[in-house]
């Protein structure tokens, strides 16, 4: 079953999130799920099996320009992670598609998401559930 999150679910969500953004701590991210999961523009589903969180995805709209897309607001995948030992099930596929219909109820025409530019399963993940690559680019930083 997967299930849209509350407030409730903040840790569950933060623990798994750690093993995916694995920079910050399981504190951090709690806290900043506490926020997003209040904000109408975030939305947090959770993939249970027999009461057990398996994995979870984020999505969000975004209004600025999003690489490829016509229209505004985006629906976007900020975030999808599904337990080691539950993959290759067919959970982040569900867990994606609760997003694409939270997006399109709320009026977007469009979903979109990204990856980092060497995550080739991501990359995998990506083209075998619909998308089409947009572009690629390399940022670039310096101190002042």
């Amino acid at each position: 079953m997967v299930r849209i999150a509350r407030n409730k679910d903040s840790r569950v969500l933060a623990e798994m999130a750690v093993q995916m953004w694995d920079s910050h701590t399981v504190d951090e991210l709690e806290a900043e799920f506490v926020e997003t999961l209040n904000d109408k523009q975030s939305a947090f589903f959770i993939k249970y099996i027999n009461d057990l969180p398996v994995g979870f995805a984020q999505c969000g709209l975004r209004t600025d320009y999003v690489e490829g897309t016509e229209s505004s607001p985006v629906g976007y995948l900020e975030g999808i992670f599904v337990k080691e030992e539950y993959r290759k099930n067919g959970y982040a596929k569900e867990l994606l598609s609760a997003c694409e219909i939270w997006a399109k109820e709320i009026g977007c025409s469009e979903f979109a998401s990204d990856c980092e530019i060497d995550n080739m399963d991501s990359f995998k993940f990506h083209m075998a559930m619909g998308f089409d690559e947009a572009n690629r680019i390399i940022c670039f930083k310096k101190r002042l």
